[in-house]
């Protein structure tokens, strides 16, 4: 073969190699977002938000009289730490028209962040200790490490009440 029939010939063999790695690259690139979509996880509402463990050992409950609330459990040393304290009866007191707060006797590990807006049913600790319900949902600039929230806070507000009052929380 002379120099001249060989070159066109090199230059479609490299083409086709360059069409070929592109296809590979781009079959490739299709398997890895396929398989990162699948182990995304779907978006979720407050009111199961993702950073809550959905097994049942990450379930508490929260009663207070005679009504129950069911609790999911964040997935935090601190909400492990509370976890380990039940079952734990707090006499709460009222604090802004919208919590209830108690010390703990033992502090629990922080990660502390602020949520910018608070949840009603949301179980929170601020600083080491303080434990606080919310019974309304709020903006807010303080920093808390999250605990957990109540799954049906419905009828919240009403149960908790005007002033203090004993709340027992136990495991589910």
């Amino acid at each position: 073969m002379t120099s001249s029939k060989l070159l066109p010939t090199l230059a479609g063999m490299q083409r086709r190699s360059f069409e070929n790695l592109n296809l590979a690259l781009v079959l490739l690139l299709l398997n890895v977002c396929k398989a990162s979509a699948a182990e995304t996880p779907a978006a979720v509402s407050h009111d199961a938000p993702a950073t809550f463990a959905q097994a049942e050992e990450h379930r508490m409950l929260m009663t207070v009289g005679k009504r129950s609330f069911a609790i999911t459990l964040a997935d935090t040393d601190a909400a492990r730490a509370f976890a380990a304290q039940l079952p734990l009866t707090l006499d709460m007191a009222e604090l802004n028209g919208n919590e209830k707060h108690a010390d703990l006797l033992q502090a629990l590990p922080t990660k502390a962040s602020r949520p910018g807006t608070i949840h009603s049913g949301d179980l929170l600790l601020y600083g080491s200790n303080t434990l606080v319900v919310f019974y309304k949902t709020f903006r807010s600039s303080y920093s808390y490490t999250r605990i957990g929230h109540v799954n049906d806070p419905a009828g919240l507000e009403e149960v908790l009440g005007q002033g203090a009052v004993r709340i027992e929380f136990s495991k589910h």
